[in-house]
């Protein structure tokens, strides 16, 4: 099972936009671009609403037949470990292995010894076509990446062996993820880390390394834009001399986690992209669920009330939801509207807070991080907020359609 050129991760809360967001890939194709949609849903977010599986992989071959789709499609078993997998084996076919809790924890000496020695041909001035300057590795960098990442590695090995016991090797696609750490990995690292995935027999699709700068949910990127666009670039080199120095799969990419709405990177990694001819794998999971608040927003009523009754309960419970994403948010809570503020504003004002359109005075960076992170309250409501996204789907669709396609497919692969 191959994973296309492009893919982008879509994920849907509450696994009713299947069919919108499959719009969005639709639309690509029209200018001439194909995408492979990836349903992706963590175990996380599984427990916090309720869902299993099962829901994400009925969601997806719904939309698909629905529309007609004829191209690749995957679902994803998001973020898991070993401890998680079990019940993604079923209904996905694609594998997210987040092994970043592994980070620096230290390997044998014994296993370090062997690992420097495997690739001590590295060691000296190694020239990496796409890399402007020479990289100088020693002994002692090959040491010290394996001391950081040798055994998160060998934990991405045992998950993919559980994997591939019960689905059978190449029935699935793999992603490895090392994302969700503190300190960026420089393109130095990701080179060990793929002499490590190589070394482990992980038959690796893409690769989510932690990127300089900050990548918060559902906002723009800060960060240095300029330094990111050469990591990038450096990157993509290193992924290609990896290809053929390791032998690692051909259409191995570069995986961009908690991508959605980084609208400053998107012109940068598409020039990238098309000098390299490379692919790229994009997750846009939350973005999903904000457009149907904002869809929600726009319809009035009992729409707009529920919008509103999500934010006040997000203010109250503000350490509980932003606990578990405390690395990607970056909140101003002094600079929250007050929960009375918000049940004064009419529709516009509150789907203009939440919109991400920075061109817009009303457009609220703090408060669309908040109900980003807020979809737990509206699990909590049930059969109300569900119902509520049956009742104005038509409105919701093409909010979820029209930024998908609009701000992130368009920029990132159709622009030239």
């Amino acid at each position: 099972m191959e994973l296309p050129k492009y893919s982008v991760g879509i994920g849907d809360r509450f696994a009713h936009q299947g069919t919108a967001q499959l719009d969005a890939m639709l639309a690509a194709r029209e200018q001439g671009v194909e995408i492979a949609p990836v349903w992706n849903k963590s175990h996380r977010e599984h427990t916090i609403v309720g869902s299993t599986p099962a829901d994400v992989r009925r969601e997806a071959d719904a939309a698909v037949a629905s529309r007609g789709w004829t191209g690749p499609y995957f679902v994803d078993a998001d973020h898991i470990s070993l401890a998680s997998v079990d019940s993604f084996l079923d209904a996905s076919d694609f594998f997210t292995l987040d092994v970043a809790d592994w980070i620096g924890r230290p390997a044998p000496e014994d296993d370090l010894a062997q690992f420097t020695g495997r690739h001590r041909s590295l060691v000296g001035r190694l020239e990496i076509p796409g890399v402007d300057e020479p990289v100088n590795v020693s002994e002692h960098t090959v040491l010290q990446a394996g001391r950081k990442y040798l055994l998160a590695v060998r934990e991405a090995g045992r998950i993919f062996r559980h994997v591939a016991k019960a689905k059978g090797e190449g029935n699935f696609v793999t992603e490895v993820s090392m994302d969700e750490t503190d300190r960026a990995q420089t393109p130095v690292d990701l080179l060990f880390i793929l002499a490590a995935i190589a070394d482990e027999g992980i038959p690796v699709q893409t690769i989510a390394p932690r990127f300089s700068g900050r990548f918060n949910k559902g906002i723009d990127y800060v960060g240095d834009s300029e330094q990111f666009a050469r990591e990038f670039e450096q990157d993509l080199a290193v992924i290609r001399f990896a290809v053929e120095r390791f032998g690692l799969p051909q259409n191995l990419k570069l995986s961009v986690h908690s991508g959605s709405d980084k609208f400053t990177l998107y012109p940068l990694m598409h020039r990238a992209l098309k000098r390299a001819d490379a692919g790229v794998h994009l997750k846009t999971a939350g973005t999903t669920w904000l457009e149907e608040l904002i869809g929600l927003a726009m319809a009035g009523g009992e729409g707009l009330q529920i919008a509103k009754e999500v934010y006040r309960a997000a203010v109250g419970r503000y350490e509980e939801l932003c606990g578990p994403y405390a690395s990607v948010v970056d909140i101003d809570r002094s600079a929250l509207p007050s929960p009375e503020a918000v049940d004064r504003w009419d529709e516009e004002t509150l789907a203009a807070a939440l919109r991400h359109d920075p061109k817009c005075a009303r457009y609220d960076r703090n408060l669309r991080q908040l109900l980003h992170v807020a979809y737990k309250v509206a699990a909590e409501m049930g059969g109300r907020f569900t119902a509520a996204l049956d009742r104005y789907a038509g409105i919701i669709g093409e909010n979820v359609t029209e930024n998908l396609y609009a701000r992130h497919i368009s920029p990132l692969f159709l622009e030239k």
